[in-house]
């Protein structure tokens, strides 16, 4: 239901906003608007989305909770998506994704709503790998099984014996 009323809202929120604008700035100003936005938005969401994956990079490595630069990464995405939607509503929220304090925010109201059970990195036996077998008579490797009914129909090269 919440979808369906965003889908229904967000345009006719662009659209009155797209007329007030227009009325009192004119049209090729508020379309330069709509396209300095989209540029000035790539950008910023770049450079974030460049210091989140950092982050995130971070946290596997550390073996850390990467919840929050997930998130992060997730808000940054979603706010490109509207910063390239041409509109000043979503743009305004696009930008307000870009705030890292409202993505703090988001993620705290977020995290109080979504409740994990269990978090784990790495499979169940990732201790217990080793780098070769534990038995040295067990050969690792991949086959093809071939059909009888398919054999080839050209004869052996003579380098190996048939």
């Amino acid at each position: 239901m919440w979808l369906f009323l965003a889908f229904l809202l967000v345009p006719v929120i662009e659209i009155a906003l797209f007329i007030q604008v227009g009325g009192a700035i004119g049209t090729l100003n508020t379309l330069l608007i709509v396209v300095l936005t989209a540029i000035l938005g790539t950008w910023m969401v770049r450079s974030q989305g460049v210091q989140t994956l950092a982050k995130l990079q971070r946290s596997f490595g550390e073996l850390s909770n990467p919840a929050e630069p997930l998130a992060h990464g997730a808000m940054i995405l979603f706010s490109g998506a509207l910063l390239l939607t041409p509109g000043f509503f979503t743009d305004a929220v696009g930008f307000a994704l870009l705030i890292p304090k409202v993505r703090m925010a988001v993620f705290a109201y977020l995290s109080k709503r979504v409740k994990v059970t269990s978090f784990t990195m790495g499979g169940a036996d990732m201790h217990e790998r080793r780098e070769y077998p534990a038995d040295p008579d067990v050969i690792d490797g991949e086959f093809t099984e071939v059909d009888p009914a398919k054999r080839p129909t050209h004869h052996p090269s003579g380098w190996t014996k048939h």
